[in-house]
């Protein structure tokens, strides 16, 4: 089973069961059913420092994500990482959870020729 787990100020327009849902969904799109992740909610502030500090990139950004077991199969649960969002700058949070966990999978939409968002677009539909 995929735990999910869920930090941080959400907006009450989001509940932490279909916080978990998007992310499981996301998770089983790369046949991924076991193991761990964790979905922050922060401010501008923390964003913007760990956007500068990761990516060098400076000002807050709506998602970041930090994967921990890298893409490559593994036996047993993986641990995927870490999705951080901020809502201030976030205009889907669905999206954003959704967004982030396909980027703990390895998916880069940057480079892909569009895979990523599409599979983000169908998933959000469901």
């Amino acid at each position: 089973m995929l735990e999910v787990e869920v930090a941080g100020e959400r907006p009450a327009t989001l509940a932490d069961a279909e916080i978990t849902r998007l992310a499981v969904a996301a998770a089983a799109s790369a046949n991924v059913s076991d193991g761990h992740l964790a979905i922050q909610f922060v401010d501008a502030a923390r964003i913007a420092t760990l956007n500068e500090v990761h990516r060098s990139h400076r000002g807050p950004t709506d998602v970041l994500s930090f994967p921990i077991d890298g893409t490559e199969p593994t036996p047993g649960p993986r641990e995927l990482g870490d999705v951080v969002i901020c809502p201030a700058h976030t205009v889907d949070l669905r999206e954003a959870v959704v967004h982030g966990v396909l980027h703990l999978l390895g998916m880069d939409h940057e480079t892909d020729g569009g895979e990523m968002l599409t599979l983000q677009a169908e998933l959000l539909r469901q």
